[in-house]
């Protein structure tokens, strides 16, 4: 029996690793990665991670876990091919590996930059443990940053190089930060506050090119602008990694495309996170989410389904991000919201947006709001809209109440 074997050991394949294991597989199960560090926490790779020279990778697991459940890794060698027919994979050093049933979560890489200058030293990429530590390596000699992209990574490394006292610049090419992600309130909030902790922000921006002899020294704007710059951090967002899905030929379109089960084109083969587009329960359409909790929460449906227990995966998304002290909160998906309620605290400080969409909340934007958060999770999963005077009071005692009382009426 060759079991089952997952291609990718982020959020998602190790989830995934753990919960066969917790539904009641008893085959092999092996999880399979290129790199060669035991799988580790993405997120603090923008953040805790770049505080301290020393500071270690955080593991998704425990070392002994994965001898204690039975899963064999296999670390530090590409996979070059998915070999459908003789259901094997084949690897970069020449082995093979079969399975019964493959799971592909090869998450996302990061978009390049293709501005002429983009290839020179000094230019760092955060998708993974080896870019991190270049660039940890060089902030010691680092006094002026420029960081291009402002969306959720490049705002977090933002936050973090300007606690440690080094002069950055962001780059966004939108009229603002975070481009779709999120209102233009929770936008506006987020850039004021980078901006009061010592970012510098330049939207509506675009780069013409880097210069530098073999290093980059410079950024130049489309403007003309030049902006001194010792390293240079691109976040531009990021594809999914579906090189080896297509040359298999499995269906794909922004992603490994699955059904709602996670099943892919090949019945023998199915995708989760990052890298897999599926029919979107909230949205009622295909979509690919970049998110830990899409991640793990695919995990753990797909490990019911070929444990005989089919699951439909229908989980309500969730989002969150650590930008400096300010802690952003998602709930929901906001593609097709049409209106939004904002709330103010008594000091005038945002506390949260509330999106609607035809009249039905679909997504709650927070900002150092847990309990709100939390509640608005359970509110959009269930399908309830309070009061808009009850949103838009922000007070938690009354939305709870509301909350209370829909469920409390017949269905």
């Amino acid at each position: 029996m060759a079991g089952v074997v997952i291609l990718g050991a982020g959020h998602a394949g190790t989830q995934a690793a753990a919960s066969l294991r917790e539904a009641g597989f008893t085959g092999p199960v092996t999880l399979v990665s290129d790199e060669a560090d035991l799988p580790y926490h993405k997120p603090p790779l923008s953040k805790s991670f770049m505080k301290q020279a020393d500071a270690p990778l955080q593991p998704l697991r425990g070392a002994a876990t994965y001898a204690q459940k039975d899963i064999t890794l296999r670390l530090g060698v590409a996979v070059t091919a998915i070999d459908r027919p003789a259901r094997c994979l084949h690897f970069a050093d020449g082995s093979r590996l079969n399975y019964d049933r493959l799971i592909l979560a090869t998450g996302t890489a990061a978009r390049r930059l293709t501005a002429p200058g983009a290839d020179l030293g000094g230019v760092f990429y955060l998708r993974s443990a080896q870019d991190a530590r270049a660039m940890r390596a060089a902030l010691p000699d680092a006094g002026r940053v420029v960081v291009i992209g402002g969306g959720f990574i490049g705002l977090e490394a933002a936050a973090m190089l300007a606690a440690r006292g080094i002069a950055v610049t962001v780059i966004e090419m939108a009229t603002q930060v975070l481009g779709r992600a999120v209102s233009g309130a929770v936008a506006s909030a987020v850039a004021a506050d980078l901006v009061a902790n010592g970012v510098t922000l330049r939207c509506g921006a675009g780069i013409d090119h880097l210069s530098g002899a073999g290093q980059v020294g410079a950024v130049h704007l489309t403007d003309g602008t030049r902006l001194p710059a010792d390293i240079v951090v691109v976040g531009i967002g990021a594809m999914p990694e579906v090189a080896l899905a297509q040359a298999a030929g499995l269906a794909c379109d922004n992603g490994v495309v699955t059904d709602a089960t996670l099943a892919t084109s090949d019945p023998a083969i199915f995708a989760i996170g990052d890298c897999a587009a599926y029919p979107q329960a909230q949205l009622g359409r295909m979509a690919r989410l970049e998110s830990v909790q899409n991640a793990t929460d695919q995990a753990r449906a797909l490990a019911q389904t070929l444990t005989g227990n089919p699951v439909v995966y229908d989980a309500l998304p969730w989002f969150w991000s650590d930008i400096g002290a300010l802690k952003l909160q998602i709930a929901g998906l906001s593609h097709d919201a049409d209106d939004a309620i904002v709330v103010h605290r008594a000091d005038g400080s945002l506390q949260s947006v509330w999106r609607l969409a035809q009249g039905r909340l679909v997504a709650v934007e927070t900002l150092d709001s847990p309990g709100e958060h939390m509640l608005a999770r359970r509110l959009i999963a269930e399908g309830l809209t309070p009061a808009r005077d009850v949103m838009a009071s922000g007070d938690m005692a009354a939305l709870k109440a509301a909350y209370a009382s829909a469920r409390a009426l017949p269905a």
